[in-house]
């Protein structure tokens, strides 16, 4: 099973981007971030000529997911439970044994900020929400834009990241956090290139000078960690006219 994540930064753009890429590389799952789309103009039509199943949670302008299967989605959840919150940030559902959960999580805007303190109250609910799923679910599956970088190795310049929004020491704690609910980062299961990032500002040519941060993650259960064949950041998707800020992350189960 090849399970993907990407923030498009709004399917509508970038939907012809998705088509192709997914019928090159035929994922299974991908699990998508800021949609940017109401549910009412959701293209389930052509997401299903492409081959895909979907669950969404959309809203005009800003955030969205979507989880796109080969199989039919069971069990949907789009909210934390308990978690009062109008932003659309999570998708959830079972595909055959294993539950697949799509995040995009909070920017956090600055350190200090109200947008920042609302981002540690969200991944504190996420963690308690995740450890009921795990001991409901022993095969699950993280994945999307988490918005931490979870070490300096994941930041091109980690001097002048420093304390800031995406790195901050509480924003990792809430990261390893996760990890120790006994999820395990599937692209840190394997060898990396150095300087591996799968998010690349707009501006002052970042992504042709590899000024990135590796902010997009797969976080895999024991149980699916020891079937992670590989895991990859494609960056080829960054390299197209019109891209998205993000590229892809894909990670490889065996049978």
């Amino acid at each position: 099973m090849k399970l993907a994540t990407w923030n498009v930064n709004s399917l509508k753009v970038r939907l012809p981007q998705l088509i192709d890429w997914a019928a090159a590389t035929q994922p299974d799952v991908v699990c998508l971030q800021e949609t940017k789309l109401e549910d009412g103009k959701f293209p389930q039509a052509e997401i299903e000529a492409a081959g895909f199943h979907a669950a969404f949670s959309g809203q005009k302008t800003y955030n969205g997911v979507a989880l796109l299967a080969r199989t039919a989605p069971r069990d949907v959840v789009t909210s934390i439970p308990g978690f009062t919150d109008e932003q659309k940030r999570v998708v959830a559902a079972t595909l055959g044994d294993a539950r697949v959960v799509c995040l995009y999580a909070p920017n956090g805007q600055a350190v200090g900020s109200d947008k920042y303190a609302y981002k540690l109250r969200w991944y504190d609910a996420l963690r308690a929400w995740l450890a009921d799923e795990l001991a409901r679910h022993p095969r699950l599956a993280v994945l999307g834009d988490l918005n931490i970088a979870p070490e300096d190795r994941d930041v091109h310049d980690p001097k002048a990241w420093e304390g800031q929004v995406h790195c901050s020491a509480p924003e990792r704690a809430a990261f390893s956090a996760l990890l120790a609910l006994g999820l395990q980062d599937a692209f840190r299961l394997f060898e990396q290139p150095e300087k591996s990032f799968s998010w690349w500002d707009y501006r002052m040519m970042a992504f042709r000078r590899n000024a990135g941060l590796r902010i997009d993650h797969i976080l895999l259960s024991s149980a699916l960690a020891a079937q992670c064949g590989a895991c990859s950041i494609d960056k080829a998707p960054r390299k197209l006219e019109r891209p998205s800020d993000h590229t892809p992350v894909v990670a490889e189960l065996r049978p």
